[in-house]
């Protein structure tokens, strides 16, 4: 008998061979539910960006709206939760096996991921609850309570605890343990790697990771959106500048690169599968990204201050593009115009280190400032999906001052293990268990999306010009 994490992980990751390639269902799925949602309400991710732009900057917000956090604050929570270490690491893996032509489907995905995450936020401001001033949202609210409106009480009731029991066990992992255990690493290199005074003790580093968070979620989403709110900006800012660097000082490159982008994505060689190929490994690597039909970032824009749903829907579009589009092919440039060799396409590597030779191969000190955004995008993920994580708990046990309490211990702890013990086994379960909250999500999603269509042709006649 296999082992449980094993089971779970072929499970959510069980590939069909298409023209030669083998493609995950789980990828069909989100991209599917991408492409629906994108031509059902009319490209929202293309013609809503404009006035996704103004609602951030507060053109339409009132002091006095529902819910407890800005819409800008509410999108850099969720922001916080997508730009982790897979923006370094796992975009250079992309490159790595599918090649440059990769990142052309990655940012395809990534539009695509734009219209999912509209959906998913204006349904979970939509379905949200307030209790005592505290605001609760997310999938586990809108496929009960919306399942039941359209007389499927049963089917929301239990599809909403799976997500939930789903979330709370794989929060572990993707959004704590492999943050921890990757910032651990990182921290290693950048003082000295096996004589760093880390090495054998990286426990330390978890530990100082642990009170970091821990001072900060301990004031809820208050707390948490006041921290993301500085610190996304300048988390981004830092990288994206030291991106730009990098491809202007390799500018006779960058042509080039946007020709074996372009060509690559349309006549691949040397990756298994071909066109198919490349084109799931783009895909692939964005959804893991953008986590748009997962309905976590749902959790966090929730509890955005707004009288009007669709209207956190326009602003958690905004998501995927900053994270994929903006981030993960800055990542892919940097790479493509420095230490990109085709001799690589079809071969996986380490990420992490390719992307850091890619920096230091232009800025030989480039990796104290790489390392320096690679852990503070691990610290910001750790943050928002110990919320996710959270209300997940919540929504099962009841809201209650042991139950948060006891959750953020529970979940500094894993912190801790993570960034110094080797549970593979165990970050395997709560990865897949965060990718099969995709069935659920979708489901309601695609059963709901008519009354957001309705919602958004009411708030375009009122609102958008």
């Amino acid at each position: 008998m296999r082992p449980v994490a094993d089971a779970a992980s072929s499970f959510i990751f069980y590939s069909v061979p298409i023209f030669g390639a083998d493609v995950p269902l789980i990828v069909l799925w989100l991209i599917a539910g991408g492409l629906y949602f994108t031509t059902y309400l009319g490209f929202i991710n293309v013609r809503g960006f404009r006035h996704a732009l103004d609602l951030v900057r507060g053109k339409f917000s009132g002091d006095r709206d529902p819910g407890e956090i800005s819409q800008f604050q509410a999108l850099t929570t969720a922001v916080s939760g997508t730009v982790g270490i897979g923006n370094i690491a796992g975009v250079a893996v992309a490159i790595s096996i599918g090649g440059p032509g990769a990142t052309f489907w990655l940012i395809v995905a990534g539009l695509l991921g734009m219209s999912t995450k509209f959906v998913e936020c204006t349904l979970g401001v939509m379905y949200r609850e307030e209790r005592d001033g505290v605001v609760s949202g997310g999938p586990m609210y809108y496929l009960q309570k919306g399942l039941a409106e359209r007389r499927w009480p049963r089917l929301g009731r239990a599809l909403g605890i799976f997500y939930a029991l789903s979330m709370v066990i794989g929060c572990l992992g993707i959004g704590n343990m492999f943050q921890s255990n990757q910032a651990a690493v990182i921290l290693m290199d950048v003082t000295g790697g096996a004589s760093s005074v880390f090495a054998g003790n990286a426990w330390i580093i978890g530990l100082i990771l642990a009170v970091a968070v821990g001072i900060v979620i301990i004031g809820g989403i208050r707390s948490i959106a006041a921290t993301t709110s500085r610190l996304v900006p300048g988390m981004a800012l830092l990288y994206v500048v030291s991106a730009l660097v990098v491809i202007i000082m390799n500018a006779d490159a960058v042509p080039g690169a946007f020709a074996a982008i372009w060509n690559g994505a349309f006549n691949p060689t040397g990756v298994a599968g071909g066109l198919i190929g490349v084109m799931i490994i783009g895909f692939r690597r964005a959804v893991f990204s953008n986590e748009a039909g997962l309905g976590s970032a749902a959790i966090a824009h929730s509890t955005a201050k707004t009288k009007e749903p669709i209207s956190e829907g326009y602003v958690a579009l905004l998501e995927p593009f900053i994270d994929t589009v903006v981030i993960c092919t800055m990542t892919a440039l940097v790479i493509i115009t420095t230490v990109y060799d085709p001799a690589l396409a079809g071969t996986s590597v380490a990420g992490i280190e390719l992307t850091t030779q890619a920096f230091a191969s232009t800025i030989s000190w480039s990796g104290v400032p790489l390392a320096i955004a690679a852990i503070l995008f691990a610290y910001s993920t750790m943050i928002a999906w110990s919320y996710y994580g959270l209300k997940a708990f919540t929504y099962l046990v009841g809201d209650s001052k042991a139950a948060d309490i006891g959750f953020k211990l529970f979940f500094l702890l894993f912190v801790v293990l993570g960034s110094s013990i080797q549970l593979s086994a165990l970050i395997d379960l709560s990865d897949a268990l965060v990718f099969i909250v995709a069935i659920p999500n979708l489901i309601g999603l695609y059963l709901l999306a008519p009354l957001v269509k309705q919602e958004l042709k009411r708030y375009e006649a009122k609102i958008v010009d």
